[in-house]
Formats: structure tokens, C-alpha cells, sequence
């Protein structure tokens, strides 16, 4: 009997401290289902507005060249209830759709910022997580399993030599995907960082200048933008006309510090996996209402 007795309010305390977990699962769970209910309850407002908004957009001149920090990945899988690897799925998914949507608006380049250098600085698992599910959509452009608009030429920059082996590889396998008549460049940044990419292109420009003959005396008046231009990791590609931040972020935390001198910036609030091509439309559209003097 005193066994009895001293059980029964251990067990009614287990129960109680399982309860706030199980509403907050129901509360997670109803979240989900409104957001889907009013989604589908939108659907035809939704496609309305955005067939409006694309014929307002394909009546000005576009932005030549797009970049994206995408960013909001992991905020995005818990705002819903999910775990981190859903939401780097998603993003993934939503980096392979704006390349569609980018055809479609006659975007000629695109440069995806994928995961930077100071990423690789996160957990072993997620860092696994984000090089798996980037290495997944290389493969699934590479095998046909995802096709895009319009053929590409693919470009990846940033240090590959730190990255883990799977995604290292493809890559280099990657390289096979560029097309000879592609209409549309997209370049990956994977690995990247702005600090590093001016570094590296100094030291090798200073390498081919003294390979030269030119003596260390002179080398600060030849180590020209110009020069050191030529050896960036974006040689060959114009600047980005527009650079387009998702997450609410209001920086570009080191993305394309040399190319975006004069970019036009477009921050939005919606996390990158939730990123639509409505939003997409309306970041152009921003663009295409502003003044573009270069400085001058």
C-alpha cells in the first residue's frame, strides 16, 4: 500500500509536464492545417495578382544579372514545426524554382549564395545536412531528374578544397551541366567568402605580376582593379544588377563586397523556403522603379 501511495503523484507529475508539449504539438498542428486552409482559400486571388503582376513586370527593362543570399532557412523549419533538414531541403527546392522563374523573366545570370565560409563553422550534422542537399540538386540538374527552363551554363565559386568529399565531387562533375547554346548563367557560391575572394585575387595577382618581371618596387602601381579583377572567382561575369536578401536580414554580411559596389539591394521579411515567384516579381519591380546612376 505505501508503495501505491508514493507512486501516484510522481505519475500525475509526468502527466502534467507532458501536457505543455502535447499542446504546443496541437498548436503546431492547427497552425499548419490554417495555413493550408488559407492557402488553398487564396489560390485563385493568388494566381490572378500574379499574372497581373508579371505583365506589369515584362513591360520594363529587366535587371540583366540577379544574386540571392538565401537566408531563413532554419527560422522557416521551426516557425512550422519541423526540423532543420526540412528547411534546407525546401530552400533547396525554392533555389531550383527561381531558376525557372529567372528564365521566364529573361534574368541572364544568376549567382545563389548557397552556404559560406563561416558555415562550415556550424555542427558536423548540419554542415553534412546543407553539403548532402546541395550535392542533391547538382545531381538531380546533372541526371535529368530536374530539368530547368532553359539550358544553363553552371558555375560554382569558393573554396572547395574545405568542403566535404561528396559535394566536392559533384562539383567537378558539375562542370558537364554547362550548355554550349545556354541563355542563362548560374552561378553557385558555395564555400564563398567576400574577404577571402579579394584576398585570394590579390595574391594571385601579385604572383603573375612578378612572374612578369615586374619588381617588388613597382608592384602598388600595377596592382590595379583592372589587374586584380581577372583573377576573382566571378571573372567573366558581369556584376549583379540586383541583389535580393530574404529572412528580414538588412546586410550582405561579406556576399560579393568587390561586384556590388553598385547593386541595387532588395531586403524582404519571407524566409527563403517560403520565397515565392510572386516575391521574386515584386523584387524586379522594385528594381525597375528605381534610378541607376552608377555613381555619377
Amino acid at each position: 500500500m505505501a508503495s501505491s501511495t508514493q507512486g501516484a503523484p510522481s505519475d500525475g507529475n509526468a502527466r502534467r509536464a507532458a501536457r505543455p508539449a502535447a499542446l504546443e504539438r496541437l498548436a503546431t498542428s492547427t497552425r499548419t492545417v490554417r495555413r493550408r486552409l488559407t492557402s488553398i482559400a487564396l489560390r485563385p486571388v493568388y494566381a490572378f495578382y500574379l499574372t497581373r503582376l508579371r505583365a506589369e513586370v515584362m513591360r520594363y527593362p529587366r535587371p540583366h544579372h540577379v544574386a540571392v543570399i538565401m537566408d531563413g532557412n532554419r527560422r522557416w523549419a521551426a516557425s512550422i514545426g519541423l526540423g532543420t533538414d526540412a528547411g534546407h531541403r525546401a530552400g533547396a527546392q525554392t533555389a531550383l524554382d527561381l531558376v525557372d522563374w529567372c528564365a521566364t523573366a529573361g534574368i541572364g545570370e544568376l549567382t545563389l549564395w548557397a552556404l559560406s565560409l563561416e558555415n562550415l563553422d556550424r555542427s558536423a550534422g548540419e554542415v553534412g545536412t546543407i553539403s548532402d542537399v546541395a550535392a542533391d540538386a547538382l545531381d538531380a540538374i546533372q541526371s535529368g531528374k530536374r530539368r530547368t527552363k532553359v539550358p544553363i551554363r553552371l558555375h560554382v565559386i569558393g573554396r572547395a578544397d574545405l568542403l566535404p568529399d561528396r559535394l566536392r565531387e559533384s562539383i567537378a562533375e558539375s562542370r558537364a551541366l554547362s550548355h554550349d547554346d545556354a541563355t542563362m548563367q548560374v552561378t553557385v557560391a558555395i564555400g564563398y567568402s567576400g574577404r577571402e575572394e579579394i584576398v585570394e585575387a590579390t595574391r594571385a595577382t601579385v604572383r603573375e605580376l612578378l612572374a612578369e618581371g615586374v619588381s617588388p618596387a613597382e608592384l602598388p602601381d600595377r596592382l590595379t582593379p583592372d589587374a586584380m579583377e581577372r583573377h576573382l572567382y566571378t571573372a567573366g561575369s558581369s556584376d549583379p544588377d540586383l541583389i535580393i536578401r530574404t529572412s528580414g536580414e538588412v546586410r550582405l554580411s561579406g556576399f560579393l563586397p568587390w561586384q556590388s559596389v553598385h547593386s541595387e539591394f532588395y531586403f524582404c521579411d519571407v524566409y527563403w523556403p517560403a520565397f515565392r515567384d510572386i516575391d521574386f516579381l515584386r523584387a524586379i519591380r522594385t528594381y525597375q522603379q528605381r534610378s541607376r546612376r552608377f555613381g555619377r
